[in-house]
């Protein structure tokens, strides 16, 4: 009895759906942890190893960096994109007027950054990294949204996902047109040959998932290739595999289903195991009060809140965009303070930015990492706070209301 009572624990375990968000914290933790221990000189150089080889006059060889981020988070993206084409098909973004509210709340969550970043460095040394407050880490502010569980609507967390999605294509393109010095655009060219296949393929119904996969792959490798961000590729073959706008079980949610443990268990833990292992370093903490720390700090923790929330309020008031279901404006700044989550990106890009400057460098990592930290924290208490104050309102309201007077 005992043991089905555990085996029924453990399976609770892992299918809740703050599991993999607490995972995901744990291993924030201990990659810190082993940054700054005795293992951290080799735990980069595990990162370091190359990894691969070539098959049929393919370069398949890459550092263990390379495959987690720009392999195994195509995966990720290939996840949500999924969601967001469901819901684009069948649910929570399926009108115009639904659509258009996360993308142009994604507007204004880069928008808004960057002006705030720029106000702080113009005519510094460090002006060029304005790109870094811009982007939502997808992975990690998805994991917080997810540890409230059934606290906050399920239409805020797809409304999260296709901001956060919109964002990082918005960072993507960013990243190729002003921080890429060598894009290739017939690789590109390639990609999107390939990209159109599959939507021929859709359209012409063909259902077999290896028929989507297989040209997915080699997406990826041409993106890889061209300069721009490989993780872009999952999201172009997600939106070429069919579904449909019933309840009959689609390509595209058969292999959401497959996909979702794996992504939640095994590629976001390691990815952040691996892109988390920041080593503190003399001048870091004093780097927060300097114009670029101030710049990063502002801009994700104020700048993104304040660009979401405002950019929203302006569709919904032109009658643009439509609110997510059961969704309030105290739940839109909550989200806005998760899209403070940089992380990621915001450290890929301070990367492009500050290479060859070690100390600007540090500074602009560590400020990430307290920017990323102050969001998460008052993004999940706010969001918290307001399923805990509507439930205490509606048990004062049925205490008051007419005929439950004793």
């Amino acid at each position: 009895m005992a043991k089905l009572i555990n085996l029924h624990s453990f399976k609770n375990f892992f299918q809740s759906s703050s599991t993999g968000g607490t995972i995901l914290i744990i291993c924030v933790i201990v990659s810190m942890i082993i940054a700054n221990s005795g293992a951290g000189p080799g735990f980069e150089a595990l990162l370091a190893r190359q990894l691969g080889g070539d098959i049929a006059g393919i370069h398949l060889r890459y550092p263990v960096l390379l495959w987690i981020n720009d392999g195994l988070m195509a995966i990720f993206f290939l996840l949500v994109g999924l969601e967001i084409k469901r819901e684009m098909i069948e649910g929570e973004l399926s009108s115009i007027k639904k659509a258009s509210l996360p993308i142009l709340a994604a507007v204004g969550g880069v928008m808004a950054p960057a002006l705030i970043y720029f106000a702080f460095n113009a005519g510094t040394e460090t002006a060029g990294g304005w790109g870094i407050p811009m982007a939502t880490d997808i992975a990690f502010a998805i994991a917080i949204i997810s540890m409230l569980g059934k606290r906050v609507p399920s239409s805020l967390k797809i409304f999260l996902s296709a901001l956060a999605i919109v964002d990082d294509l918005m960072a993507i393109l960013v990243i190729a047109i002003f921080y890429s010095t060598d894009i290739h655009f017939t690789y590109i060219l390639y990609a999107f040959g390939i990209f159109t296949f599959l939507l021929l393929l859709n359209k012409l119904k063909v259902k077999n998932l290896a028929a989507y996969l297989i040209p997915g792959l080699f997406i990826w490798y041409f993106i890889h290739h061209s300069g721009v961000h490989a993780t872009i590729a999952g999201v172009l073959t997600a939106f070429a595999i069919p579904t449909t706008p019933d309840a009959t079980e689609s390509p595209l949610e058969k292999l959401e289903h497959m996909l979702v443990t794996p992504v939640n268990f095994i590629i976001m833990p390691l990815f952040a195991l691996a892109n988390t292992n920041i080593q503190f370093e003399p001048g870091m903490l004093q780097g927060l009060t300097t114009v670029l720390g101030l710049g990063i700090i502002a801009g994700l923790v104020i700048g993104k809140p304040l660009g979401i929330a405002l950019f929203s309020w302006i569709a919904v008031r032109l009658g643009i965009g439509k609110m997510p279901k059961h969704a309030t404006w105290m739940h839109i700044i909550g989200v806005g303070m998760l899209g403070g989550i940089g992380f990621t990106m915001s450290i890929f890009i301070a990367l492009l930015s500050f290479s060859g400057n070690q100390l600007i460098l540090s500074e602009a990592k560590f400020s990430i990492l307290t920017a990323s930290v102050i969001s998460g924290i008052i993004g999940y208490f706010w969001l918290y706070r307001i399923e805990k104050r509507k439930k205490k309102t509606e048990l004062v309201y049925k205490k008051n209301k007419p005929g439950n007077a004793i």
